[in-house]
Formats: structure tokens, sequence, C-alpha cells
């Protein structure tokens, strides 16, 4: 279950806290948007430190297929309509500016930076694929192309230029050496200016959740705003590497990208809890594409999905001013990270971004998957009689007997077999759990 970028790179280790500090900006969550917001706060002579749990990317960045590219799926056609040229401008201009300040840093760091086409692919219509093509309505050189290097028949493709892929953790290596980091520092409490570990405290003038799934519940209202989804990735040797990143359009398709000698398929989405086969479907679809194929390795993702698909950037809530927020990236966790890092280490030091009204935590939350998110948890919540719960909000947890992990239907966290936390919200192990094996 290991990924092929924790296999093949090697990440600095920092002390764990044992003392009590003062500093200007305290950090939570040592993930990519975590070590990007410490990276330019350090670059900008601001007085910070990072705070992580476990240790540095050790949980969803570690899984990631590390596509950087500011498409992401058809979302520009939807976003023009339903939120207007001037927004779905941008969210393209601010994934542009991710996809740049990476290449100025990955060009300069071993981190195995190429530079690709991305393409986002359809079976059987090629009319969706014409109409996402109106990005260039937005100034983008994107294009209709009608045929792709695929082991399957398509209907074409969007193609968008110049766009990257990089290894996460090399990237990470390079950049998070010398930032002020705590390792095996857990916040165990937590108010808008202080956090309180196993072994010391930090007191802050401002404070950057940037813990994958926001875990302060009393403010935010993310339990409702946002759910998990889990997909898979199998890395397949002897076969041929597609030239350029792809994504298939329907949730749940295809998604495949070249390291090395490598090919990373990815694919089969659902929400967390939901289905324990989704590594055999894989296998199946890559048995039926790339036949010859060797299987190296196989591990599973996560993602935060939001009530309308642009992440949560910004201040916690409403209320906090000096409380601020990462998450919520959906499948693009490499460009959401980046832009995190650019608007927050603008906010705490009080200037302006022109993309944090874009990414505002706080905008209206009046979507249908607000509905689906808080039917899923009253249900998980309110089942009697039953002893598994998640240490969040009390979910039913459901037992994936095929990755032998407890898993939360309603916001997604999981335990391995002992009940420790392998992803969050949830902070604290299962203590008691009921024979399942």
């Amino acid at each position: 279950m290991e990924s092929i970028w924790k296999k093949t790179a090697e990440l600095p280790e920092f002390h764990t806290l044992t003392k009590d500090i003062r500093t200007k900006v305290l950090i939570i969550g040592g993930g990519m948007a975590g070590i990007l917001c410490a990276y330019f706060l350090q670059r900008s002579g601001v007085d910070y430190c990072l705070l992580e749990a476990d240790t540095i990317c050790s949980g969803v960045t570690g899984n990631t297929t590390a596509k950087i590219t500011s498409q992401h799926g058809l979302i520009y056609d939807s976003l023009i309509s339903r939120a207007g040229r001037e927004i779905a401008d941008g969210y393209l201009r601010a994934n542009e500016l991710a996809l740049k300040r990476y290449k100025d840093l990955g060009w300069l760091i071993d981190c195995d930076m190429k530079e690709v086409d991305s393409y986002v692919f359809d079976r059987m219509d090629a009319e969706k694929l014409k109409r996402e093509a109106a990005v260039m309505q937005l100034g983008f050189p994107a294009e209709y192309v009608e045929q792709v290097d695929l082991p399957f028949e398509t209907a074409g493709a969007v193609r968008f230029p110049n766009q990257a892929q990089v290894h996460p953790l090399k990237f990470v290596a390079a950049i998070a050496k010398n930032l002020n980091i705590y390792e095996h520092s857990p916040v165990r409490e937590m108010t808008e200016y202080f956090a309180l570990t196993d072994h010391g405290s930090v007191a802050a003038e401002k404070v950057i959740v940037a813990t994958h799934f926001p875990f302060i519940n009393r403010r935010g209202s993310y339990f409702v705003k946002l759910y998990q989804e889990r997909s898979y990735v199998l890395s397949l040797k002897n076969t041929e590497i597609p030239d350029g990143i792809y994504l298939e359009a329907k949730k749940g398709g295809l998604s495949l990208r070249g390291y090395e000698d490598t090919l990373l398929l990815g694919g089969i989405t659902h929400r967390t809890g939901k289905e324990p086969d989704g590594f055999e479907k894989l296998r199946e679809q890559a048995k039926l594409y790339f036949p010859e194929a060797e299987i190296t390795g196989q591990w599973a993702a996560q993602d935060c999905m939001t009530l309308d698909g642009l992440p949560y950037i910004g201040n916690y809530s409403s209320s906090t001013p000096d409380l601020f927020v990462a998450g919520g990236f959906g499948k693009w966790g490499m460009t959401g990270a980046m832009i995190s890092a650019i608007v927050l280490s603008d906010l705490v030091q009080g200037r302006e971004n022109e993309f944090a009204a874009i990414f505002n935590p706080s905008r209206g939350i009046l979507k249908p998957q607000l509905a689906i998110n808080m039917w899923e948890a009253m249900k998980g919540i309110l089942k009697p009689r039953v002893k598994n719960r998640c240490t969040h909000m009390g979910c039913v947890l459901h037992w994936n007997a095929k990755e032998q992990t407890f898993e939360c239907p309603c916001h997604g966290s999981c335990f391995d077999a002992s009940g420790e936390v392998l992803e969050n919200p949830a902070r604290h192990k299962l203590e008691n759990k009921s024979d399942v094996f």
C-alpha cells in the first residue's frame, strides 16, 4: 500500500515540540499546503512554526498522482455557466500562477519536474469536450483534439499545453529541509490563538489550519461543507506510457501519467466508506487495456470535496479574523496547495490577494451536495447499538476487509485494524472496537 513516491524519496526529519513557544504564525499540518505556506513565510521573513502530528507528507500528499495542471476535469464550461466568466477567469489564472510557481521552483531542484500537455478525454461525447474548449474565451490556448495517445477509442480530448508533473516528495524534501517544523507534535487542544501538544504549546497571532480536513468543528461548519472521496492507483511496468497526463471526463474514470519507466493508472472514485473493491475494479481495467503490464504497486488516495467544486482558502469562518484554513482541493491538491500558500501568505501578513474572494470559505453553502452530506451524517450518527464509531463526531464506521481499515462514510476518517488514525478529521484512535475479523 506504499506509493511509488514514498518508496523513492527520503524526507528530512524534524524534532518534536517539547517546550512552550510564541510565534507570529502557527501552521497546523505538514502536507504540501502547510509546507508551501511555511516556505513562503520564511522567504518573507515572517516568524512562524509548523506542527505535524506524524511526519511531513505522511498522509494525502504521499499518495497523490502529482499532476500539476489548471485543467481540472471539465470545470470551465460549468463554472462560466453557474458562476460567470469573471470567477472562471480568476480560477484559471490562480491555477496557472500555481503551475508557474511550481515550475519556477522545480527547475532549480532535483524533483523530476517535467513539462507535459494535459488532456481530459471522453469515450462517447465529443460535444461536451468542444464546449469545454470554450475556455479559450478566457484567453487560454486550450483546444479540442480528435486523437489521443491511449489504448482505447475516445471521442477526442481537450488539451491544455505546457502543464507539468513532478515527484512530490522529492519536491518537498528539497524545500522543507531548512523550515521550522516540529514532527510527532499532534494538536490536542486548540483555540484561535493557542495550540497544546503532548509535550509543549504554541501561542500565535495567526493560525493556519492545513490538515486536509479542517478539524475544528465549532467554527466554519466544515463537517457539512466537506466530504471525502477515495480513489485508487496502480503502478504498471512493461507497458507503453502515454505522452502527457490524462483524465477521463466521467466521475471515477481513468487517470494516467508516467513516471520514468512506470505508468500510474488511477480511477474508481467513490465516497469513503461506501465500496470495498476499488483495487479489484482498477485491476480489471489494467488487465483489459494493458494486458502485458506487470502490477508493481498499489495505493489509495483520499480527497476532500467541497459543495461547489472550489477549494476553501481563507478565514476559517467569518468570525475568526486570525484563524485561516486551506482545504477541499478535490482531486487537485497540487495546485490547490500552491494557491493556498499564495493566498494565505498574503492574508496573514495583512495584504490583499486578488484571488481571495474566489476561494472564500464563507461563501454560500446552499448547494444540493449539502443535503447529501447532512443525510449521510444523520444516518451515521443516529444509527443505534453500534460499537465501532468514529472519534470525530460519532458516526458508525464501516469495516473495509480488503484494505483492513475502518472507514467513516460521514466525513472520511480512516483507522487501521488496531484503531490508529490513518486519515483525518479524526484525531484520536479507536479505544473500543468490536470484533470484525
